[in-house]
């Protein structure tokens, strides 16, 4: 829980669309603890595709309003947390990952989860608690996970998987593989001790993380100044010596980029980064929260910046984009999505028998007798 509580933040004036606050951290410039410098050198990597970032977020988008109508419609249940407004940190996050690298992400995953690779019947099985999940229905919304792609949630505590992220960074290092572990977070969590903690460790030992903060504005219910007296979070985050710059959130080309950059200088053996992705909700909180803590005309005004119009009307000035492109994939995506909801539907639940499956492990045979020890 952050501090102040769910709707601490009612009857604060709310955050305006402005993606700068202090010179030190302007958008795209670096920053250290004794040094403001540009960006970590870029490499001659390949840059993700537009169009490809493009149809993920309408793809992330269009999931993420299937999954209210399921779960205004009692097939869905539980907390869901919908990234409807984000999509571009979560394209442009994953856009830069290797398969090899690990992600551990919040209970606001469903985008990074279909950006990673996760397919979308697994994660609409999930979302409805079917066995065919890619947790087996054990985890629903918030606990989406996948050991294949290195996908390791998906976690429900707020600063929880910070902890997490640093030990498979640390793995990662004892048994020099050339990994890079992508933690993200919301700006509640630097709030919270495991964020220092974890920050200072990976500093320390110079671990391969990639720290990237979702800064949307609000924990939960509570306005971004009602709980930090700093809030430039990435000269917070340089203070530990690392590298540290502020991302426009709502540009998946511009979060695309960020990523690339970072990835390389962690990957090079630079320790640790930190990326403040500056965006916005335009949903509540959760399914459950009533949304009385911001105004209307707040949404509004960062509903002008909704990056899938942004991209597309970019796309479409430079010739790389047409209506028909976008017509064609709102088909796809659509026949997508339902064809995960009927396979859900129909899949079954896990099996009561299996309830400690996973949870306890099996009776070890007696080496005298062969019978089972004790439990």
């Amino acid at each position: 829980m952050t501090a102040g509580g769910k709707n601490a933040g009612n009857g604060h004036t709310g955050r305006k669309p402005s993606p700068r606050r202090r010179a030190t951290a302007t958008e795209g410039n670096a920053v250290t603890a004794t040094t403001r410098t540009t960006d970590p050198v870029a490499t001659a990597r390949t840059a993700p595709d537009p169009a490809d970032l493009l149809r993920q977020m309408m793809r992330i988008r269009r999931f993420e309003e299937r999954c209210a109508e399921l779960y205004s419609a009692t097939k869905i249940r539980g907390f869901v947390h919908l990234c409807i407004g984000e999509e571009a940190v979560a394209v442009g996050q994953m856009s830069a990952l290797a398969p090899g690298d690990a992600v551990v992400s919040t209970y606001r995953e469903h985008g990074h989860a279909l950006a990673r690779g996760l397919s979308m019947e697994s994660v609409m099985a999930e979302m409805f608690g079917k066995v065919t999940g890619c947790s087996r229905g054990r985890g629903g919304s918030m606990h989406l996970f996948d050991a294949s792609r290195r996908f390791y949630g998906g976690n429900a505590i707020v600063a929880g998987g910070l902890p997490l992220a640093v030990g498979l960074a640390l793995a990662d290092h004892m048994n020099d593989r050339p990994n890079v572990t992508a933690c993200i977070f919301g700006d509640g969590a630097m709030a919270e001790g495991e964020f220092h903690e974890s920050a200072n460790l990976a500093a320390l030992w110079k671990l391969p993380v990639l720290f990237c903060c979702e800064n949307n504005g609000y924990a939960m219910g509570t306005a971004l100044a009602r709980e930090h007296a700093q809030t430039d979070l990435a000269s917070r985050a340089a203070s530990y010596g690392m590298i540290a710059w502020t991302v426009n959130g709502m540009d998946a080309e511009a979060v695309a980029e960020a990523m690339r950059r970072a990835v390389d200088q962690v990957r090079g053996g630079g320790g640790p980064c930190f990326l403040e992705l500056r965006t916005y909700r335009f949903r509540a909180h959760s399914m459950y929260d009533p949304d009385r803590y911001r105004e209307k005309s707040e949404i509004e005004q960062w509903k002008r910046l909704d990056p899938i119009p942004a991209l597309s009307a970019r796309l479409k000035s430079r010739g790389t984009l047409t209506d028909g492109d976008v017509q064609r994939w709102t088909v796809e995506i659509e026949a997508e999505i339902e064809a995960a909801v009927t396979a859900a539907e129909e899949a079954d639940v896990e099996p009561v028998a299996n309830l400690t499956r996973y949870v306890t492990s099996p009776a070890a045979a007696s080496p005298a007798d062969g019978s089972a020890g004790p439990t």
